[in-house]
């Protein structure tokens, strides 16, 4: 069993960090590790099967499939970035993690966290131009335009995510080298340092709220339009018909904001919630819309349901 001091204060800049896991749920980490791990299996093939639709099925190679292809990359990296250190700590109580690793992880992780939630706006955007100017919608999404505004995602991502791991290099470290979590996740490995974090912690809220915040504001935007469109169609059946396009697509956006916003506004301001719940909340966070984004968009899209049901033949 691993005996923790957070007091530790003989501690100088480290070349390696300790993740502790889950502090007070050890005697769960079995159970909770089977949970993890089936959840991981069932991303890695779900979001490797949209690939493998999309790519063999001509007609699916279009905007909305190709956002969703985009979705699917980020979800398999978002996860392989932390699930298998997670499990090393669970299976083989392999904790240790190289500092320049723990800043890569943690690039990764908020980097591609900030990705999907662009590729949600880019659908929202697709979304709209479908239903709301559906006569321009192969001459407004060309090929051309979707791979821009998929290069103009990654790239805002990057430089948001930029400014992490740079200012956590630029911090001492004088007080232990424990992360109390699964994972380098940004607030956790600042607030180890000995000196005023103030300019991180702001930084993350500006990224937050003009990262995240944006783009909820832009599908925000986007799907009071398209409400407005829907509800001037003649009839219920062509409103319960257009409104059901985009049910995948407002399933998808629900599983990852949620529990997104809670997660890093509790770490921020959550000062009473239990540690462990924190660790949960982070990690269901980079598991669950991973897991589920394949399983909505197969059952939800006809096309995706097809061409899967074609696979197994009876």
């Amino acid at each position: 069993m691993l005996i923790v001091n957070f007091n530790k204060t003989d501690f100088t800049n480290p070349s390696t960090f300790i993740l502790l896991g889950i502090p007070g749920l050890e005697a769960a980490y079995v159970w909770i590790s089977i949970l993890f791990c089936t959840m991981y299996d069932i991303a890695i093939l779900g979001n490797f099967t949209i690939l493998f639709i999309v790519r063999m099925e001509p007609s699916l190679h279009g905007p909305m499939y190709y956002f969703l292809c985009m979705l699917a990359i980020s979800d398999l990296v978002l996860t392989t970035s932390t699930l298998p250190k997670l499990l090393s700590i669970f299976w083989f109580n392999s904790r240790e993690i190289e500092f320049s690793a723990c800043l890569t992880q943690l690039f990764f992780v908020h980097c591609f966290s900030g990705i999907e939630s662009g590729i949600f706006v880019a659908m929202a955007l697709d979304r709209y131009v479908a239903i709301c100017d559906p006569l321009r919608h192969s001459t407004i999404l060309t090929n051309p335009v979707v791979a821009k505004i998929g290069l103009a995602v990654m790239l805002r991502s990057v430089i948001f995510t930029l400014p992490y791991p740079f200012l956590a290099r630029r911090w001492p470290y004088c007080r232990t080298n424990i992360i109390p979590h699964t994972h380098c996740e940004h607030m956790a490995v600042v607030k180890l340092s000995c000196t005023d974090i103030h300019i991180s912690n702001y930084y993350g809220l500006f990224a937050l709220s003009f990262g995240i915040g944006l783009d909820l504001f832009f599908i925000s935007v986007s799907y009071i339009q398209i409400l407005r469109d829907i509800f001037r169609l003649p009839t219920k059946d062509a409103r319960l018909k257009t409104f059901g396009t985009c049910s995948s697509h407002l399933c998808a956006i629900l599983a990852f904001y949620i529990p997104g916003l809670f997660s890093s506004l509790s770490y921020r301001f959550g000062h009473n919630v239990p540690l462990h719940f924190h660790i949960l909340l982070a990690n269901v966070y980079l598991l669950v819309p991973p897991m589920l984004n394949p399983i909505i968009y197969g059952v939800r899209t006809k096309q995706i349901r097809d061409r899967l049901l074609q696979l197994f033949p009876h």
